[in-house]
């Protein structure tokens, strides 16, 4: 990938997206780009952190393995956002794997080069401490639902909050939602055939489109829609 491709992409990224054009293109300078197969892992649960990554093309997937090798899906990865970061800060091991959902580009930047860049850019280390501000929100939301809510109910909030990054089209399974809201494949099934006769939703082979949000928004708080 061209140094102005890398640079493009990272300026795109919410974190990056307040440095100069000369910042960005130091970054660019330090990335490095890695292509991966479907299903490819970028990482293993476990592993030493030695770099984070930013999704260049294509879509990444975080999930966990409980002791019987049940997968837990806790999050995709976009174009342009980031992923790998708190164990590189933490200098701990990557405490989820991450995996490519399709063929996908990345760009790995190294901790070392990462840290020396921050060194004298306190406002990227601002930035960066407020995104993962918002996933901790995310996390504590997910687990207020599974604690609390009814599996309908988290699984109109999931629908919620994947349109609210992604827009009307989710290009996600039902068995993907389903990992994502912790509940299972048949139930989530039942579910969205009950939206779609509804007309709040409609999907087609691996996409759901929403179609009626404030209908959706009434189930998530526990409301019949009107």
């Amino acid at each position: 990938m061209a140094h102005q491709a890398k640079a493009e992409i990272l300026g795109r990224s919410l974190v990056f997206s307040g440095l100069s054009a000369g910042e960005v293109a130091i970054l660019a300078e330090r990335s490095s780009e890695r292509l991966l197969r479907a299903d490819e892992h970028v990482f293993w649960e476990g592993d030493e952190p030695d770099c984070f990554y930013i999704v260049a093309e294509g879509r990444v997937k975080a999930v966990k393995h409980s002791s019987q090798g049940k997968e837990l899906l806790i999050s995709f990865f976009e174009r342009g956002e980031m992923f790998g970061e708190v164990a590189v800060f933490e200098d701990k091991p990557y405490p989820a794997s991450a995996v490519a959902v399709v063929e996908s580009k990345v760009l790995g930047i190294r901790k070392d080069d990462f840290l020396s860049f921050l060194s004298d850019r306190p406002q990227v280390a601002l930035q960066i401490i407020g995104v993962l501000a918002g996933r901790l929100r995310d996390a504590q939301g997910r687990l207020r639902d599974l604690a609390g809510e009814r599996v309908e109910q988290r699984l109109a909030r999931m629908l919620l909050m994947l349109s609210s990054r992604l827009g009307s089209s989710l290009p996600f399974t039902r068995q993907e939602i389903a990992d994502m809201a912790g509940t299972s494949t048949e139930t989530t099934i039942r579910f969205t055939s009950r939206l779609k006769d509804a007309g709040i939703i409609d999907s087609v082979r691996g996409k759901v489109l929403i179609l009626d949000e404030s209908r959706l928004r009434l189930l998530s708080e526990g409301r019949p829609p009107v």
